[in-house]
């Protein structure tokens, strides 16, 4: 049984859910994400310098300095321009349909956030306790770098957000009935797109917890009906995980503090993700509690 605010929000895209329609809108995505990644890359050129850039480019699988964390955050404009357009040209439909109803997405998104500040509050307080944090930016340079970083979050967030939990599931669910298809194949998809060749036999259990993340996002957008509390939970996950505490060997060049193992690392690494686990069940429990009631 689905919720009935779920149901409004799925009902513009009931118009025409015809999967060809589908398919054509995610190669549309597609066909915009690497558009503007290619012109990133030919702008980057005559800036980088033939000399460096290669070796530059090469660099951003290990993003560890600001400028390529920041180039790869822009790159996530086109996967916003994307399911825009494609809503509009596939579907005819309108973009903010995506988002749900504008002041339930802004509350959602509010209300999500403000609950995550003090959890992760208290999640970095613990990690000294468990495993004390190496410095990753000094501090000015950090607080330099936030008035542009924090906005770039917010748009590579939202625009997975928009992709995933907007466009793809809400089309799914306009054409099938089983949860496992509207909300499993997105997350699958999600999960995949997450894969880090850093994390050696760590992958499977970053690639499940990442899983778990994106179906507790499919079901706070069932929940609320809108895309704001995915969008809130996104987003202050990602702010913690890029910007205040990285793992060594992911997205860590903006950190104002790094783990004090690695990506690859098999001892410590997989009790922090069952830890991860853990506290986003207890998250996922409490938005519920908190944007439901």
């Amino acid at each position: 049984m689905r919720a009935p605010e779920f149901a409004a929000y799925i009902r513009p895209a009931k118009l025409y859910p015809e999967l060809w329609r589908l398919g054509l809108g995610l190669l549309l995505i597609l066909f915009c994400l690497m558009g503007t990644t290619t012109i990133m890359l030919v702008v980057l050129y005559p800036i980088i310098g033939p000399l460096n850039y290669f070796g530059w480019v090469m660099g951003l699988s290990q993003p560890d300095t600001p400028a390529k964390v920041l180039f790869l955050l822009g790159g996530f404009f086109g996967l916003a321009l994307g399911p825009v357009l494609a809503a509009g040209a596939c579907h005819f439909r309108s973009p903010g349909t995506l988002f749900g109803p504008v002041e339930d997405t802004l509350r959602g998104f509010l209300q999500t956030v403000g609950v995550l500040i003090p959890v992760y509050a208290l999640v970095l307080a613990g990690s000294w306790l468990i495993a004390p944090p190496l410095p990753g930016l000094p501090l000015g340079q950090w607080l330099s770098w936030l008035p542009l970083a924090l906005p770039l979050v917010l748009l590579q967030t939202t625009a997975e957000e928009m992709v995933f939990r907007g466009y793809l599931q809400q089309q799914l669910a306009a054409r099938f009935a089983a949860r496992w298809v509207w909300m499993g194949l997105p997350a699958l998809i999600f999960s995949a797109l997450h894969y880090n060749p850093q994390a050696g036999i760590n992958t499977w259990l970053i690639l499940g917890a990442t899983l778990g993340f994106a179906l507790i996002a499919a079901d706070l957008t069932e929940r609320t009906g809108s895309l704001g509390a995915a969008m809130g939970l996104h987003f202050a996950n990602n702010v913690f995980a890029m910007l205040v505490l990285s793992v060594q060997g992911t997205i860590s060049g903006l950190a104002l503090y790094l783990t004090p193992y690695a990506v690859s690392d098999t001892g410590t690494l997989p009790l922090g993700l069952g830890l991860d686990l853990a506290l986003l069940f207890v998250i996922w429990r409490l938005l519920r509690a908190v944007l439901t009631r």
